[in-house]
């Protein structure tokens, strides 16, 4: 990262996932939010079927989900990127792609979401897969 600041993950436990979800979205969380992301994935790729999706929460107040599972993904974006990710960095772009959908509302929403974008955004520049999701994303 540029400000050398290392940015930490935690997975958020069961217990912990409705009460960080609310206070960081509200009700838009389950609502709108949660929605977009399920969207965006099966729009990403063909290998999404749905499922469990771990949540994680980042040191430098970012949100993130992801799938949970083992196998890549193929994915094959909008803007023609066509590749293979891991099930976190499919998580991080659907989530990037969401965030940068909602922010345009007007509302209170669109500004969290401007601001997890951004938040991610950052955590992606160092993440393993940063290639792949920002040429996704572009």
């Amino acid at each position: 990262m540029t400000n050398d600041t290392i940015i930490y993950l935690e997975i958020l436990a069961d217990d912990q996932r409705v009460n960080h979800t609310a206070k960081l979205f509200g009700v838009h969380f389950p609502m709108l939010l949660e929605p977009t992301i399920y969207t965006m994935a099966d729009k990403l790729s063909a290998d999404y079927t749905g499922g469990y999706w771990d949540l994680f929460t980042l040191s430098n107040g970012a949100f993130y989900m992801a799938p949970h599972a083992d196998h890549p993904f193929s994915v094959a974006s909008m803007n023609g990127f066509e590749g293979s990710m891991s099930a976190d960095a499919v998580g991080i772009t659907v989530c990037l792609f969401a965030y940068s959908q909602l922010s345009f509302g007007g509302d209170a929403l669109a500004e969290v979401c401007a601001e997890q974008y951004h938040l991610l955004r950052e955590f992606a520049i160092d993440h393993a897969e940063v290639r792949a999701i920002m040429a996704a994303t572009d």
